[in-house]
């Protein structure tokens, strides 16, 4: 696990994006609390996630609208029809850290 951030930078309902080892993450405070990783770039137009809305537990794409679940990094909505890969999040101390092996099998 590598650590990210303070979750005082990250409040609900928003995404940064973070540079973890030359590959951007995407870390999101989602509206149920939870912390979420994904890979910052929308699968179906290479635009990075962390700028659009988080909704719930999924993050809207600024560009086109395709929407993505927080947990499984599956498309819940058109035009992006291939899963992002999502990674596992560990909250310590008030410390986000992250593992860099997609939990959910996606490879980008």
């Amino acid at each position: 696990m590598i650590k990210i951030c303070s979750t005082e930078d990250v409040p609900k309902g928003t995404a940064i994006s973070a540079d973890v080892d030359g590959m951007q993450i995407a870390i999101v405070h989602g509206e149920d609390d939870a912390f979420y990783a994904v890979y910052d770039e929308c699968s179906h137009a290479a635009v990075a996630l962390s700028e659009g809305e988080v909704d719930g537990c999924t993050l809207e794409c600024w560009l086109h609208g395709s929407r993505f679940d927080l947990r499984t990094g599956e498309p819940t909505g058109l035009p992006a029809t291939e899963p992002v890969p999502v990674y596992p999040v560990e909250v310590r101390d008030g410390d986000i850290y992250v593992s860099l092996t997609p939990s959910n099998g996606v490879t980008r």
